[in-house]
């Protein structure tokens, strides 16, 4: 198996806001709970970041931050996805300047592609050398699924290490895994299949649960398959109602209510329902994370 940036769970972290500003003290609070936890790496500034609604400028400032309150202790993968190829080249090399390890980037989305122009995409990504690229499906938000030949036509590429993958199709990340064989990394992209993926050969999850409960995701990711599966099945409960809503509105509820950062979103985006918020609560006081 090629060497991965990361084996076991990654945090896709949140990024908390209050005022309408990014909370630079509950950033390094947020980065410090992870680092406590033996969280394994750290996404700054992926979906679950919000970086849509951020200016550049934001984007950058918490890249570095994370970068600078990590410490090398372990990787940092910046967030770099978008719908303009140039222009996410010009992201991964400022990401690399900032010290990211590598860049975590979503299929185009909106504007999409052809299969062939995904192949032209992430080689264009690659080819640049700004930093290694780990690629991210996930068509229920971007519409596009990428398929299992068009991952195997550039897994070879030196600069695209692995794949986060969140299709939930087992199926397909079979297939993908059978046709890239050793020459890439590959990451669940849904916590609730976390031990599956690694029962077919998956190195680990690019977690949304992590933010919360790191040493849940933790263990699901490094325990024994079995032990995992159990640990998997179990938290089943609290990961539905984590994504009872569009990602991130339930683990910002979630963060709040542990007092972990403000309950604050910006628009589109809007606070988790009544009906959600109270399930999830119960969900989280079985789970022991709330009394």
């Amino acid at each position: 198996m090629a060497n991965a940036l990361f084996e076991g769970c990654g945090v896709a972290l949140i990024t908390p806001f209050e005022n309408g500003e990014i909370n630079y003290a509950q950033l390094d609070q947020l980065v410090d709970f992870q680092l406590q936890h033996g969280t394994d790496a750290i996404i700054a500034c992926g979906t679950t970041g919000e970086p849509s609604t951020m200016t550049d400028a934001e984007w950058e400032s918490v890249i570095a931050r994370v970068v600078d309150r990590v410490n090398g202790r372990i990787p940092v993968i910046a967030g770099t996805g978008g719908n303009h190829t140039a222009e996410i080249i010009q992201k991964a090399r400022r990401a690399r300047e900032l010290g990211a390890q590598a860049q975590l980037c979503v299929t185009p989305y909106y504007n999409k592609t052809t299969q062939a122009g995904l192949i032209a995409h992430y080689t264009a990504l690659a080819d640049d050398d700004s930093l290694p690229v780990i690629v991210y499906n996930v068509p229920s938000r971007t519409g596009l699924n990428m398929q299992p030949e068009t991952l195997a036509a550039i897994a070879s590429h030196p600069n695209i290490i692995a794949m986060k993958e969140a299709s939930g199709n087992m199926v397909q990340i079979m297939d993908m895994i059978r046709l890239c064989g050793d020459r890439i990394a590959f990451y669940s992209g849904s916590d609730e299949l976390t031990a599956p993926f690694r029962a077919v050969g998956g190195k680990g999850v690019i977690s949304v649960a992590a933010n919360i409960a790191p040493d849940l995701m933790r263990d699901m990711s490094h325990l024994p398959i079995d032990q995992a599966t159990a640990l998997n099945i179990q938290a089943l409960p609290l990961i539905n109602a984590l994504f009872s809503e569009v990602n991130p509105i339930p683990i910002k509820a979630a963060a709040a209510m542990l007092g972990m950062c403000k309950n604050e979103l910006r628009l589109p985006l809007v606070p988790l329902s009544p009906a959600n918020e109270s399930k999830l609560r119960e969900e989280m006081q079985k789970a022991g994370l709330l009394c």
